[in-house]
């Protein structure tokens, strides 16, 4: 990330707006924003394969698998505004092979810190724990987005919600019905 152009752009944009970059309050502000797309915006130097590569395959656990009320934060490409809300991941190892508990929010938070449309950040997570080869996975996304909410139509409290279902959830309904019970 190239800090020196976001210090430079910022100062334009404040320029632009009718700001004084010079005064006090604003003088440090490039290099504020610089520094926090650098962290929120963190998830492009992250690698999902690598953060999979930790499996077990001892365990003998062959049902479903759930983390519910993952915390996300991103940021809407569209308008460079944040979506936030809760990521919930499921999935149904095959062959006793399941990943570390902490693995699942990091990649989360791994396709999360990058610009982003809430329909493919769920994809993008859901194609990920794929690559463990389970026999399904489950991702559904609750988020609300300030760009509907400060701007344009302004509707605060308006959640959007994604999914996307692979494998069994997908096909077979009977799985999908005993996750979505113990979804709720």
């Amino acid at each position: 990330m190239d800090k020196e152009k976001i210090k430079k752009a910022v100062r334009e944009i404040l320029i632009a707006i009718g700001e004084d970059p010079e005064r006090e309050g604003l003088r440090d502000t490039p290099l504020r924003v610089a520094k926090m797309y650098e962290e929120i915006l963190s998830g492009y130097k992250e690698k999902p394969e690598e953060i999979l590569s930790v499996t077990f395959h001892e365990e003998r656990y062959n049902e479903i698998i759930i983390l519910k009320n993952i915390p996300i934060y991103s940021m809407c490409e569209h308008h460079l505004l944040p979506f936030f809300g809760k990521c919930h991941v499921a999935y149904l190892p095959k062959d006793n092979i399941i990943t570390g508990l902490s693995k699942i929010p990091r990649v989360v938070d791994c396709f999360a810190r990058r610009l982003q449309l809430q329909e493919r950040l769920t994809q993008q997570i859901a194609d990920s724990l794929m690559e463990l080869k389970p026999l399904g996975v489950a991702v559904i996304i609750e988020a609300e987005h300030l760009c509907l909410t400060m701007r344009g139509v302004k509707k605060p409290g308006t959640k959007m919600i994604t999914s996307a279902l692979r494998g069994i959830f997908l096909k077979d309904e009977r799985t999908r019905n005993e996750l979505m019970r113990l979804l709720k």
